[in-house]
This record gives structure tokens, sequence and C-alpha cells, in this order.
């Protein structure tokens, strides 16, 4: 869900906000009650939710040791992140 900065007009009050895209505008001023509370125009924030998007859903296991045949040198690992040499 987006975070949105809004600013007051009137008394200059800055204050961020968690709102669905859906959600209206918020028009009046939470800190003097004034009608000039306006969004600004900022790179929008987002907040993530669950257990770890990332860490549960997408972040594969180990990466498996590619065979090796024998006689040989063993093979590189893909990113030299393998711990089976």
């Amino acid at each position: 869900m987006p975070i949105y900065e809004y600013r007051c007009g009137d008394c200059g009050h800055q204050q961020d906000h968690l709102q669905k895209h859906s959600d209206p505008l918020i028009e009046v001023c939470p800190a003097c009650g004034g009608a000039h509370y306006a969004k600004q125009v900022t790179a929008a924030g987002f907040q993530l939710k669950g257990s770890g998007w990332y860490e549960t859903d997408f972040k594969s296991a180990s990466p498996s040791c590619p065979a090796a045949d024998s006689g040989s040198a063993p093979p590189p690992c893909a990113g030299g992140n393998c711990s089976c040499h």
C-alpha cells in the first residue's frame, strides 16, 4: 500500500499517510483543520506486509553442485557461492 506525503498550505504541517489508490484525498489538515491540505508530488513509498516476500516466495535453495568427471578439475560454481567444494 503506498505511503503519500501531505502538506498543509495554511500551517505548513507535513505528514505521511498510508492510503490505497482508491482512497479519497485527505483534504482537511489534522493539525489545524485547514482546508488546504494537499498531497505532495514525491516518489511514493510502499509498505510490504507478510512474513517476507523474498525469503518465502522467491529465494531458491542453495545452488546444487555440478557433477565432476573423475580425473578432471572441479567445475566452477555459478556466482562463486557454491558450498560443495
